[in-house]
C-alpha cells in the first residue's frame, strides 16, 4: 500500500524540515512526500527541493494545495498533514494496517499532541489534550484514493474549518471512518495572543459560509464542549486552565471580528466572494 503525504506550505521554513524529516523516517516501506507550496519567500523551497519526492508551487490557499497535491500524487491512500506537524514512526504503518484489516475503512484519523514554548503554548498543550476521541473537534487526515476522489477533494472556497467541512462530507456520504493509536505531535511555536486574534480574525472571514453549509454540526463543533469534559485534568492545572480560557476567549473576539468583517465587506460589495490571501 502506497502512502502519499501531501504537505502544503507558506514561509515554512522554521518547521518543515523536522516535519519532512518524520516522514522519511516512517516504518512503512513505500511513502510519497508531496509539498505544494505557495509562493514561499524563505528556506520553504530549498528544504522541500532536498527530502520531499515531488515540490509545486501552487496557491491561493492549503485546500487548492492539498487538491492539487492529490491531483499529482501516486498513492493508494492520500494522507494531508500540516508542515508544523511530526510524525511518530509508526503512523503510515498503523494507517495501512487499519485499512488492510478493514476494506470498508475509507478514511482514518491521528490524535494529536501539541508541544511549544512559553506559559501560553502549555495552554494550548492542555487544550489540545481535552480534544482526543471527540468526533466534534477531530478530523480524518487519511484516505483512500477513491474515496477523496469521490468526495470531491478539499471545499477550495474554505480557509477555515475546511477539515471539519471534509469531515461531515466523510459521514454524510455514509464512509466508514478509522482510527490510529499513534500521533500527530503539532508544533506550536511560541503562542502569542495578538498573532492569535489575528489568525482567526482571517479565518472567520470563512466561518459563516460554513456555519451556514452545517448548520448543525458546526454550531456544536464551535462550541468546543470538550473542553469542560475532563473536570478533574482541568482542576490540576488551574493555571493553565485559565490560560487556556483567556486563549479561547481570545479567539472567539478574532472569529466574531472576522465575520463581522466579511459581513461587512458583502454589504459594501455585494458581488465579491472571500479572496484568500496569497
Amino acid at each position: 500500500m502506497k502512502i502519499s503525504v501531501v504537505v502544503p506550505t507558506r514561509n515554512s521554513g522554521r518547521t518543515l524540515a523536522a516535519c519532512l524529516s518524520s516522514l522519511r523516517t516512517q516504518a512503512h516501506p513505500d511513502v510519497e512526500i508531496v509539498v505544494v507550496d505557495n509562493n514561499s519567500d524563505d528556506a520553504t523551497p530549498e528544504i522541500a527541493a532536498k527530502l520531499a519526492d515531488v515540490v509545486e508551487n501552487r496557491g491561493p490557499e492549503r485546500s487548492a494545495q492539498r487538491n492539487r497535491g492529490t491531483a499529482i500524487s501516486t498513492g493508494d491512500v492520500v494522507l494531508f498533514i500540516d508542515s508544523d506537524m511530526v510524525l511518530e514512526p509508526g503512523v503510515l504503518t498503523d494507517i495501512a494496517g487499519v485499512l488492510d484489516s478493514d476494506p470498508g475503512v475509507t478514511a482514518v484519523i491521528i490524535p494529536e499532541r501539541s508541544f511549544g514554548e512559553g506559559f501560553l503554548s502549555q495552554c494550548r498543550v492542555l487544550e489540545k489534550s481535552l480534544y482526543v476521541g471527540d468526533v466534534g473537534v477531530e478530523a480524518p487526515r487519511a484516505f483512500r484514493r477513491e474515496a477523496i476522489e469521490r468526495l470531491g477533494g478539499w471545499n477550495e472556497e474554505l480557509t477555515a474549518a475546511e477539515d471539519w467541512d471534509l469531515a461531515d462530507r466523510t459521514r454524510a456520504a455514509g464512509m466508514a471512518i478509522g482510527r490510529v493509536s499513534s500521533w500527530i505531535w503539532h508544533d506550536e511555536g511560541r503562542t502569542q495572543l495578538r498573532v492569535t486574534f489575528a489568525k482567526k480574525r482571517y479565518y472567520g472571514r470563512w466561518i459563516t459560509q460554513y456555519l451556514t453549509t452545517h448548520r448543525r454540526e458546526g454550531g456544536r463543533k464551535l462550541a468546543r464542549v470538550s473542553l469542560f469534559s475532563q473536570p478533574r485534568k482541568l482542576v490540576a492545572h488551574p493555571f493553565r486552565t485559565l490560560g487556556m480560557l483567556l486563549l479561547k476567549l481570545v479567539e472567539a473576539a478574532g472569529l466574531l471580528a472576522g465575520m463581522a468583517d466579511m459581513r461587512l465587506e458583502r454589504r459594501n460589495h455585494p458581488a465579491r466572494t472571500p479572496t484568500p490571501a496569497g
